[in-house]
């Protein structure tokens, strides 16, 4: 491909048509929610800059979880309930957004449609956008509805009404913002409150379309009249993101569980140990919730995390990360090349070469970013400082990245830290990672025009 004769004006092109809509939608939140913070009626005591009003926004918008102050006691009711709102618009634009471009795909409309958002879906007959979107929120309200009564059934002491309710919408949302400065270490031993808060992690992070695929199984069953006919069941892409979540969870649990409690500094009794680690291992996937101290676990767990955040959620959801489909297709692919197969296998189906581009082009888009990220951050936060004096502080920036970029929110303490300039990075960090797959590879797309002859091919060496 080569650039179109004015690559500018295709740019201009691009964000006065709908794709460029979760980019204005995200925007105008951010802002919003940026000037209320920084009124006095947001704040509990003293003030607080624009920077961090705008990181704070924007890092409820983007349901990322990272804070710069520590959101229980340095905002008001007020404050609290702005950031909530901000982060169900977040999570809510997240999950339109993401469901409707997978609506597109699943009606194969044309590479550009997959991608954006706006009137080709009108011009389907049979899909009705209100009635989407009213599902949609009557989902939501329901999930979220029902995470705020079992919280505060399970510790009505610890989670009031309010404290419920925020809770659960920023689990569900997958912000993991907490009114609690310790976050959930506090129920660490709690099996029912770690239940609720697992449930609503993964709820929000499997995907729209996969929920609405269990309601139509479960109505399926129960309106059967014939008990011997068997159930259409999940589809294939629903099994997938089960299984590779499932499977994503367990492996980082055991590695989490043989890092920090099989010979290591941390004692503690055996099912604490267990639920931690798989609790922990749940919100690595783009909730930011922790019980455990982060900054004071083992390199291993840190590294192991770090690979959990990067792959995120599923599509469709309010997750971030490059998704669970797009790290089982290459494991599916390499897997083919080590056997020697040309064809990547998933659950008896083989993917196809589009799939495969878009999952080999997203991986390296999200290596770039936190390349770049983490080494603008080497420098504004110690560049001038000897190595020997800035032992650990580079893995500490790096998990710092993928954390923003994967919209998670944990941190081993930095955050609050950052210089302004760091803050920015990290701000613009989260937001790319909330909008950057979808926006930027739609708006290079139509910066390039497909040629029209075929370069001759070569082999070269590889390895």
């Amino acid at each position: 491909m080569r650039f179109r004769s004015n690559p500018g004006k295709a740019v201009a092109q691009s964000l006065g048509t709908p794709l460029a809509y979760p980019l204005y939608y995200f925007l105008l939140t951010i802002l919003v929610g940026t000037v209320l913070l920084h009124q006095p009626l947001s704040l509990e005591q003293g003030g607080i800059s624009w920077v961090d009003a705008l990181f704070t926004a924007t890092s409820a918008t983007c349901v990322t979880g990272l804070a710069v102050v520590d959101t229980g006691t340095h905002f008001t009711l007020f404050g609290q309930s702005v950031i909530l709102a901000l982060i169900q618009l977040g999570g809510l634009g997240v999950m339109t957004y993401a469901s409707l471009v997978f609506y597109l795909w699943r009606k194969r409309v044309s590479v550009a449609d997959r991608i954006a958002v706006g009137q080709s879906l009108l011009h389907d007959p049979s899909f009705k956008l209100g009635r989407f979107l009213l599902r949609l929120i009557l989902w939501t309200l329901t999930i979220e509805g029902g995470g705020l009564l079992l919280l505060h059934l399970a510790d009505p002491k610890g989670f009031s009404w309010y404290s419920s309710l925020f809770h659960s919408v920023s689990a569900f949302c997958n912000a993991g913002f907490s009114l609690y400065s310790d976050s959930l270490s506090a129920w660490r031993n709690n099996l029912w409150v770690n239940l609720v808060f697992i449930f609503l992690i993964t709820a929000g992070g499997i995907g729209f379309s996969v929920l609405v695929e269990f309601e139509q199984v479960a109505v399926e069953k129960l309106g059967r009249k014939n008990r011997t006919k068997r159930c259409k069941g999940l589809s294939w892409y629903s099994r997938v993101v089960l299984v590779t979540s499932f499977w994503l969870v367990v492996g980082g649990a055991a590695v989490l569980f043989f890092a920090e409690f099989i010979g290591f500094h941390q004692p503690m009794k055996l099912n604490t140990a267990i639920l931690s680690s798989f609790f922990q291992s749940v919100t690595c996937r783009t909730a930011g919730f922790n019980t455990l101290d982060i900054g004071g676990m083992t390199n291993l767990s840190l590294v192991a995390m770090m690979a959990l955040m990067l792959i995120g959620g599923s599509p469709g959801s309010c997750a971030g990360g490059v998704k669970t489909t797009t790290f089982r297709a290459l494991t599916a692919f390499t897997m083919a090349q080590v056997r020697g197969r040309e064809q990547s296998v998933v659950n008896g189906r083989a993917l196809d070469q589009v799939s495969l581009r878009k999952a080999f082009t997203l991986s390296l888009f999200a290596f770039f970013i936190v390349t770049l990220a983490t080494l603008i951050l080497t420098f504004t936060e110690g560049g001038d400082v000897p190595h020997p004096y800035a032992r650990g502080q580079f893995l500490e920036i790096l998990f710092e990245s993928v954390s923003a970029f994967g919209t998670v929110g944990l941190s081993t303490g930095l955050t609050p830290q950052l210089s302004s300039a760091g803050k920015i990075v990290i701000s613009t960090l989260m937001f790319v990672g909330r909008l950057g797959p979808v926006f930027f590879l739609g708006v290079l797309q139509t910066m390039y025009e497909k040629p029209r002859y075929r370069w001759p091919e070569e082999n070269i060496l590889v390895g």
